[in-house]
């Protein structure tokens, strides 16, 4: 929601992909957007197979994405920053709840000056079950003090509405790479085009 991670992600995941001889890596990787470094590796060895290198290969797509932020930089999604500094300006308390480890998270954030824009942050490899499970937002609403039906979940990955959803939160979704489907929609409290438009929540 505010890297605009899934475009470098894409890239990476078709360079390695190629050095695999993956054909349908695009798909493979459209599946697992928002899901944990181990949730993935899982979802690869069914996918791929039992004597896939699901290890090696998602090892090797992080890799390939560090050297390309190293060398470019992480870019921000459109009214990132603008849109953190209106609701920490209005006192919402904020939680961040990636599926990113939290060594890479940290990193992020205080590379974009983010940190201190959020009062609670929760990492993938800190709950036991990724998205789409509901285990990493449970976290994130009870570190918060709140209970999840009176918190707003924004996702841009259908892995992650179904998280809020499945957490009892009202999943609002901004999609980046996959839109939603009418399956999907149903699972929605709102979908807006850009982070914009939150401001009519708040």
């Amino acid at each position: 929601m505010l890297f605009d991670s899934e475009r470098i992600s894409r890239m990476v995941w078709i360079q390695a992909g190629a050095e695999y001889h993956l054909a349908d890596v695009e798909e493979a990787e459209r599946c697992v957007i928002g899901r944990s470094f181990a949730d993935t590796c899982q979802f690869l060895k069914e996918r791929y197979g039992p004597t896939f290198p699901a290890v090696e290969f998602r090892t090797r797509c992080s890799q390939l994405f560090h050297e390309y932020t190293d060398a470019h930089g992480m870019p921000l999604m459109p009214l990132a920053k603008e849109t953190l500094l209106y609701l920490f300006n209005k006192k919402i308390p904020l939680a961040l709840a990636s599926s990113t480890r939290r060594v890479v998270v940290d990193k992020e954030l205080a590379e974009a000056d983010f940190t201190h824009f959020f009062k609670v942050t929760v990492c993938g490899d800190e709950v036991e079950h990724s998205k789409p499970n509901p285990d990493i937002y449970i976290e994130a609403c009870k570190k918060l003090g709140f209970n999840p039906e009176d918190c707003i979940a924004v996702e841009d990955s259908p892995n992650g509405i179904r998280s809020a959803y499945n957490a009892g939160m009202k999943a609002v979704m901004i999609p980046d790479q996959v839109q939603p489907d009418e399956k999907l929609k149903t699972l929605l409290y709102k979908c807006y085009s850009s982070l914009a438009e939150l401001k009519e929540l708040f």
